[in-house]
């Protein structure tokens, strides 16, 4: 994120740098610890990725160092770039742990109920991403591709909703197929039900 920044705007203090991350929020949908930026910045002109051109102080304000990329700055940011694209290792899924070895004494229910509770804070999330996306791309702080980006993010959200969808009619498969085993009754008439089907001539049902 900073190599890229002062790559594309040119040299920059970490101020500003600091607040194109607040801007564009890539803390939060990107992993990027904001916290961590001037550390970040001293420890890359160690590493000559970026070098302090000049120092600037305005009022009474602390002085601020200005930093630009460096020509194996440049080098190292089209590294890191090339890396993260070609990174197909998919992160984590702690959820897809816990339901893969859901016992099977579990509380549907109550599992249904979590998910719904995942599901509503999915379609918020949703709402959010798309709202900021318009906002940023109509004041022209994002680009084409920084809006692309988010809108990859919004098609992420997107997918798991719909998971959601499917997961909570295969939770209600499970959940009625539960009842019907515990209910004699509700076996016994299944029963007669499938036997009456079988006994009536092909299109014979309804008819």
């Amino acid at each position: 994120m900073v190599l890229g920044t002062l790559a594309t705007h040119g040299p920059q203090h970490g101020h500003q740098i600091r607040l194109t991350a607040e801007v564009t929020n890539v803390g939060e949908w990107g992993g990027v610890s904001v916290g961590a930026l001037y550390r970040e910045l001293k420890l890359m002109a160690i590493e000559g990725l970026v070098t302090e051109v000049r120092t600037e102080q305005v009022g009474r304000r602390p002085a601020r160092t200005v930093y630009a990329i460096t020509d194996q700055g440049r080098m190292g940011l089209a590294s890191l770039r090339e890396r993260a694209i070609k990174d197909m290792h998919p992160p984590p899924d702690p959820i897809g742990v816990a339901l893969a070895f859901a016992g099977a004494d579990d509380d549907i229910e109550e599992l249904a109920g979590w998910l719904s509770i995942r599901r509503d804070f999915l379609e918020v999330v949703l709402r959010e991403l798309t709202s900021e996306r318009e906002r940023l791309v109509g004041k022209g702080h994002i680009g084409p591709l920084q809006a692309a980006t988010m809108r990859r993010g919004e098609l992420t959200v997107r997918a798991e909703l719909l998971w959601h969808e499917e997961l909570a009619q295969t939770l209600a498969e499970i959940l009625a197929g539960r009842l019907s085993a515990s209910d004699p009754g509700a076996r016994e008439l299944k029963s007669d039900d499938d036997t009456s089907r079988a006994l009536l001539p092909p299109g014979g049902e309804g008819s």
